[in-house]
C-alpha cells in the first residue's frame, strides 16, 4: 500500500488559489477592492513565516456570510470553472501517475476546504485534508475548525485522516509521497519516505540539496 501526498498552491498549481478566490469574489463586489491588497499582505507574510493563519481565514472568509448558499454554491462553480483551465498538463500528469499506480491520493493543503475541493475534483483526487472553515447556520463563520491544516499541523491533520479512514500511519506505508514548493510544509516533507520539493522556495531548495531529496521544476 502507498500514499502520495500533494500540495496545492505552488505546486499542483502555478498560482495561489486563495488570492484568485479572492479576485472572483472582487469581481462579484462580495469583497471590496482592497481585499486582494490585503490578501497579497498575508502572502507576503507567510513567506516571512509569520502568517497568522486565523486572521486571514477570518478576513478572506467572513463577509461570505453575507450571502445565500445558493450565491456561494454558484461562484464555487464559476470558480471551478474558471481554475481548471489554469491547471499545467504537467501536474495533471503527475497525479494520473500516482492514480494509474493505485496509490492512496490525497491533496493537503492550508487552504480552506471549500476553496480547494474544486482543485481536488479537477485532478480527480479523492481525499481532501485541509483548513476547515466553521459553520454557523450552514455557512462559514470566518473561523477555523479544529486546527489548520498549517505547517506542524498538516502531519497531525494527514495522521488523524488516516485514522479515520482505517488506514495505517504514514510511516506504515510501503511507500509515501509528499509533494510540496514550500519550506512551511518540511514537517510533513520529513515524515514521508519520498519527500519532493516541487519549484522550492529559497529554504526548501537548499534543504533537498542538502538532504539529497529529489526536485521537480514541471513546466
Amino acid at each position: 500500500m502507498k500514499l502520495a501526498l500533494f500540495d496545492l498552491d505552488h505546486t499542483l498549481i502555478p498560482f495561489d488559489s486563495g488570492m484568485a478566490w479572492t479576485r472572483l469574489l472582487v469581481d462579484a463586489q462580495a469583497l471590496p477592492p482592497q481585499a486582494e491588497a490585503q490578501y497579497l499582505h498575508y502572502c507576503h507574510q507567510y513567506v516571512a513565516g509569520t502568517l497568522d493563519i486565523h486572521a486571514m481565514h477570518r478576513a478572506s472568509i467572513a463577509p461570505l456570510r453575507a450571502f445565500a448558499p445558493a450565491q456561494l454554491a454558484h461562484w464555487l462553480q464559476q470558480f471551478e470553472q474558471a481554475v481548471d483551465l489554469r491547471i499545467p498538463q504537467a501536474t495533471h500528469d503527475l497525479v494520473r501517475r500516482h492514480r494509474d499506480e493505485g496509490h492512496i491520493c490525497a491533496m493537503v493543503t492550508a487552504t480552506t476546504r471549500f476553496i480547494a475541493e474544486p482543485f481536488a475534483r479537477c485532478f480527480g483526487i479523492e481525499h481532501v485534508v485541509a483548513t476547515e472553515a466553521q459553520r454557523v447556520d450552514g455557512m462559514p463563520s470566518g473561523e477555523i475548525e479544529g486546527l489548520p491544516c498549517f505547517r506542524e499541523h498538516k502531519v497531525t491533520r494527514v495522521q488523524d485522516w488516516l485514522s479515520r479512514q482505517g488506514l495505517p500511519q504514514i510511516t506504515a506505508f510501503e511507500a509515501s509521497w509528499f509533494y510540496s514548493d514550500s519550506a512551511s510544509d518540511l514537517p510533513l516533507l520529513s515524515a514521508v519516505s519520498n519527500p519532493v520539493a516541487v519549484h522550492p522556495d529559497e529554504r526548501l531548495r537548499a534543504h533537498a540539496r542538502a538532504f539529497g531529496w529529489l526536485i521537480l521544476e514541471p513546466g
